[in-house]
């Protein structure tokens, strides 16, 4: 059998940083992570970026040696990612922030409103509905990603759980101190706009984890599997006829209507920020699509049907 030398440089100084002897033809770049891992215990597999060009793109760690463009002699280049962090703990940490920092407003702890309003209640209705909404949506997040997300890639780098948490403890914490505030004024239209605006969340919030689910049945427990996404008996996953990305239009259609329930600018500007940071994955996701499956439906759309 015919074995492969495999030569890793490091990507910016060109430097030599590994050779590799006898590398069986049928080695996966993440066996060869592993190989890589004995001689640089401090570059572990999750931060290691394996690539045929210094500045080209890393390879996938189920691409097979022999079926790279490379000759028995193989060169790649190494990028260090950084420190990783796992992409559960990432998703616990983030979504568990909100909850928390959400009830010390609702329940008025000392230090926040003045000493006269401290554990005291609020007299609307709409403010302890806002807070069981809330509290759902972060307890339902918290759920899914223990026992229904399978998630393609391990890790992430370290740094954005710093950014990402920022995010969403930031907006909880500014969106709850006002929608709890003892001078908080009610929506305009009353319990009409309320009803309206619950009914809207709801139906999102189930939307939402309907589509989760259809998402974790197309990957197998422990495969990077990737199929073309398509609706099931659960009517709520139809929405998969007119785009791609419906767990996101659900997403933010939870929010405009927790924003029409509380009437409150934070959870508005929220709204507009998360529904421009998926609008950049769902058109980063749809393109990936159009470019892995040729049968791919052409009527679909990235997140809002027939227009974006």
């Amino acid at each position: 059998m015919k074995h492969y030398e495999v030569e890793i440089l490091d990507a910016k100084t060109r430097e030599k940083l590994c050779f590799l002897d006898k590398v069986e033809p049928q080695a996966t770049i993440a066996e060869i992570k592993n190989l890589f891992t004995k001689t640089h215990p401090q570059w572990y597999p999750a931060r290691q970026s394996l690539r045929l060009d210094p500045k080209g793109k890393s390879l996938k760690d189920e691409d097979v040696l022999q079926k790279l463009p490379v000759g028995t002699t193989a060169t790649l280049y190494f990028r260090d990612l950084g420190a990783q962090i796992s992409w559960v703990t990432v998703f616990l940490t983030e979504y568990a922030g909100p909850l928390f920092i959400y009830l010390l407003f609702y329940f008025r702890v000392p230090f926040i409103y003045g000493r006269k309003y401290d554990f005291t209640s609020s007299r609307h209705t709409v403010v302890h509905l806002a807070c069981i909404c809330h509290s759902f949506h972060y307890i339902k997040r918290l759920l899914e990603t223990l026992f229904v997300h399978r998630f393609s890639h391990g890790t992430m780098p370290l740094r954005n759980i710093f950014k990402n948490c920022t995010y969403y403890w930031g907006f909880a914490a500014w969106m709850a101190y006002y929608i709890n505030h003892p001078l908080y004024t009610p929506p305009t239209y009353g319990a009409q706009q309320v009803k309206l605006a619950l009914a809207i969340f709801v139906i999102c919030q189930l939307g939402n984890f309907s589509i989760h689910m259809a998402l974790r049945d197309l990957r197998p427990a422990g495969s990077k599997t990737r199929k073309i996404p398509y609706p099931t008996r659960n009517p709520f996953t139809w929405l998969f006829l007119l785009v791609s990305c419906p767990n996101y239009t659900y997403e933010v259609g939870s929010w405009i209507g927790f924003a029409i329930m509380t009437q409150c600018l934070p959870v508005a500007l929220f709204s507009l920020v998360g529904f421009t940071q998926m609008t950049i994955w769902a058109k980063g996701k749809h393109r990936s699509y159009l470019k892995e499956f040729r049968d791919y439906p052409p009527l679909r759309m990235p997140i809002i049907p027939f227009l974006l």
